[in-house]
């Protein structure tokens, strides 16, 4: 009679996981099989890069722990409408964990999984407390958590005024509707006011905005200009960076990828790593089964300065003296050519 009734509940027990699968209208997930969904907001050099590294990395993971990560990843191009679908699309395919790359794309996935449980790690996230995305950085307290490219904005000032003292006029040139400009720019201006400088604003959104906003920067006679992790400017950099040149104004900015694409200096994290280490936060999740409720967002040092050196040359700048001078302020300093991309 036992061994009747230990029968009877094993199969109790198999017709119950059986009804509760088709309850939910689905099938057993694959063990060792996960979904991703990744979300890139914009085609840029510092966001491609680290979209890049995700997936090299989870492919590394995957590789190492014997597991499957099925990745599923679109661009939204800053299109609202596109970013809405294609999370949508993730939600319907039933990913089990969303990626999503800039301040846009993750506060989307924040609303679109409230209801859901799927965690959401973001990426490239400038000010995520700022953003409504955490409660604190120790501790998010929802499903979502991610790594941050929060700029130093005062060590990028110091720069400036390292290699020209007597610059009297900063320009800030940024997108207004840039969540991820917004902290920066207040913090430069502040820094700016605290030492008696002026500084003047000029905003853009489009490609040929920017232009006519780097035109107008010449026209005021700037000594330098500013600007933060603003991927509209990071989109424009290519079209732009030839006038500051021309102009004799060298271009300080809140990225490598920036410097890659022309402007004289990026200053701030290696998008590289942050690429791996939020494809490592991922998988600790998935694999380690962690709560992003209280896995802490990821910051990093900034203090690697990127010099394009023709950029460098160009503006009559002696690479030497510039290292030099912007040495008390960073931690790496390295030089760069101009490329289109990433390779």
């Amino acid at each position: 009679m036992k061994t009747c009734i230990r029968k009877l509940t094993a199969i109790t027990v198999i017709l119950a996981l059986v009804f509760a699968l088709s309850a939910c209208g689905g099938t057993a997930k694959e063990e060792g099989s996960y979904k991703i969904g990744i979300c890139n907001y914009v085609d840029d050099a510092s966001l491609n890069q680290i979209v890049e590294n995700i997936q090299a990395q989870l492919g590394a993971i995957a590789d190492e722990k014997g597991v499957t990560f099925e990745i599923s990843y679109d661009n939204c191009n800053a299109d609202a409408t596109v970013m809405e679908q294609i999370i949508a699309n993730f939600t319907a395919d039933k990913v089990d964990l969303m990626i999503g790359v800039a301040t846009p794309v993750a506060m989307r996935m924040q609303t679109a999984t409230e209801d859901t449980g799927i965690p959401v790690v973001f990426s490239a996230v400038s000010d995520p407390i700022g953003a409504g995305l955490v409660e604190s950085l120790d501790a998010p307290g929802s499903n979502v958590t991610g790594t941050s490219d929060y700029l130093d904005t005062n060590a990028v000032m110091n720069l400036i005024f390292a290699l020209d003292p007597d610059a009297d006029c900063i320009g800030l040139l940024y997108d207004a509707g840039q969540d991820s400009s917004t902290a920066a720019i207040a913090s430069a201006k502040a820094f700016l006011y605290a030492k008696g400088i002026k500084y003047v604003e000029h905003v853009g959104t489009t490609a040929d905005e920017v232009i006519l906003a780097a035109q107008a920067m010449v026209a005021d006679g700037v000594d330098a200009v500013f600007t933060p992790t603003d991927n509209s400017i990071m989109k424009a950099e290519l079209a732009i960076y030839e006038i500051f040149i021309e102009a004799g104004i060298p271009h300080y900015t809140g990225a490598d990828s920036f410097a890659l694409n022309g402007a004289f200096l990026g200053y701030g994290v290696d998008y590289a790593n942050l690429g791996v280490e939020t494809a490592n936060m991922a998988a600790d999740i998935l694999l380690n089964g962690k709560d992003p409720a209280s896995l802490a967002v990821m910051t990093f040092d900034n203090g690697t300065a990127t010099v394009n050196s023709e950029t460098c040359v160009a503006l009559g700048f002696d690479p030497t003296q510039t290292a030099d001078a912007f040495a008390p302020f960073c931690s790496k300093y390295q030089m760069i050519e101009t490329a289109e991309s990433f390779g």
